[in-house]
């Protein structure tokens, strides 16, 4: 084998490394929620259901393969993703598996497509109605997500509480909704719950990760 040919084989061989890492779905759901901001082991394993020992033994492999590191803070561990870059990935393969896998389209189209039929609003165009005054933005994730990181002038309203927050939205401004990404239930809910009110609502084109990969202001 010649040095060129063992050279690519080993190249390939790293880039493998961070393929298996992405190759099992709870890897890529811990990968989400990292992408909100940094959390615990222990707020992992709550949120995904997982036990604690599989949450650990996930993110070892995630780290191991360079899409998350970590630090200890007393006796707890948080983890975070290494780069923005990591959430360009996980774009692309949502965009391919969108594209090629017959079975995301129809888990898509069954369970969220059915529920907003509207075109959702892209980024830069959000962007432009905020800084014009034309619209209310609804943050619809958790507190602790709202608090490490949101949209310019967004509200924290997260889903079971927006009954509540009703009679404070202005309902002669459209009210655009995000939450964790494009596939991310809770906004469609909330646009569906705020249309069935009588609010003209639309969901962001993808969530709060993509917007700050972009480049894109946030507070």
């Amino acid at each position: 084998m010649s040095t060129a040919t063992g050279l690519k084989h080993r190249l390939f061989s790293e880039l493998a490394r961070v393929a298996k890492a992405l190759s099992n779905g709870n890897r890529l759901e811990l990968l989400e929620f990292l992408a909100q901001g940094p959390r615990s082991v222990e707020a992992l394993a709550t949120l995904t259901g997982l036990s604690m020992a599989n949450t650990s033994q996930h993110l070892q492999q995630l780290r191991q393969a360079g899409l998350v590191q970590a630090r200890r803070d007393g006796q707890h561990v948080y983890y975070r993703l290494t780069g923005d870059d990591v959430v360009g990935l996980l774009t692309a393969l949502r965009a391919v598996a969108g594209r090629h896998v017959a079975e995301v389209d129809r888990l898509v189209e069954t369970y969220l497509s059915v529920r907003d039929r509207l075109e959702p609003v892209p980024r830069e165009e959000l962007l432009e109605r905020v800084r014009q005054g034309l619209v209310t933005v609804l943050d619809v994730r958790p507190p602790e997500e709202y608090a490490a990181g949101h949209l310019p002038g967004a509200r924290n309203v997260p889903l079971d509480a927006l009954e509540a927050h009703l009679a404070r939205l202005d309902p002669g401004q459209e009210v655009v909704a995000y939450c964790r990404g494009p596939h991310c239930v809770l906004a469609y809910e909330a646009v569906a719950r705020l249309r069935g009110r009588g609010f003209r609502a639309r969901r962001l084109q993808d969530g709060f990760p993509e917007w700050r990969a972009a480049g894109l202001p946030v507070e």
